[in-house]
């Protein structure tokens, strides 16, 4: 089982990591899917050129069609002139692709489990940040044994640890996004991560796929089928003169 440094707390300690999540075999073209599908999400897709149908101008045409010595000429918004439209340009649309659930869960995984092995992830102890400090972000960056020498650090937190993320918002190479918007694109481009214990639980659920309204959701429908089985186990006779009440009424 991987674990993982804690960084700021009064004694040193490790925090075990979850075999599910954090030690998938690494899945190179899933992994690849999703973060091109994250990517193509992210463009905005607005890139637009006018063809000679919407280019102003142009409705007349040039000259007559024969007797100039000209070639003939229909409009002068044509490709082939200056100040023409445009052929095969691009226009509005959108890049995204779908990546089944299943998939992306299993993506997160591998990427997450990749920074287990490597030894690149550490639990950031939010404590010691009541009030913004930049300084004190680097130095416990600084601190970090295991973290390679250059590499770029992305530090995911919960939405409500705004203090923390103040601290790091300016540090050079390094990336403070909160665990909702975490993607496959984000693990696997940085070199270390560096979480709080709530953003680790959440990221941890994610690629497990577990939510809290699952099991709540399973036991509804055993408590509707409670009384359905109660009143199965009813002696027969009861059941006829039910019925029997029912007709008269």
């Amino acid at each position: 089982m991987a674990d993982a440094q804690v960084l700021g707390a009064a004694k040193s300690k490790k925090v075990k990591l979850d075999d599910v999540a954090f030690g998938a075999r690494f899945n190179g073209p899933l992994v690849h899917e999703s973060v091109r599908a994250e990517l193509n999400a992210r463009r905005q897709g607005t890139a637009a050129t006018k063809t000679r149908g919407k280019v102003r101008g142009g409705g007349a045409k040039p000259w007559r069609q024969k007797g100039t010595g000209r070639a003939r000429a229909g409009s002068s918004r044509s490709p082939i002139w200056t100040g023409g439209g445009t052929v095969f340009g691009p226009h509005p649309r959108h890049y995204t692709f779908k990546v089944n659930r299943k998939e992306r869960r299993a993506a997160l995984r591998s990427a997450l489990s990749v920074h287990a092995e490597r030894g690149t992830i550490a639990i950031l102890d939010p404590s010691p940040f009541t009030e913004p400090s930049t300084k004190q972000a680097f130095e416990l960056i600084g601190s970090w044994p295991s973290r390679p020498d250059g590499g770029s650090v992305l530090v995911v937190l919960n939405e409500d640890q705004v203090d923390v993320a103040l601290s790091f918002r300016n540090l050079r190479r390094t990336t403070v996004l909160p665990s909702d918007d975490v993607g496959v694109a984000d693990v696997v481009g940085a070199t270390s991560l560096l979480l709080t214990q709530e953003a680790l639980d959440e990221l941890t659920l994610r690629a497990k796929g577990a939510t809290g309204s699952g099991a709540q959701t399973g036991s509804a429908p055993q408590e509707e089928a409670a009384p359905a089985a109660a009143k199965a186990d009813e002696p027969a006779e009861a059941q006829d003169e039910a019925s029997e009440e029912d007709a008269e009424q």
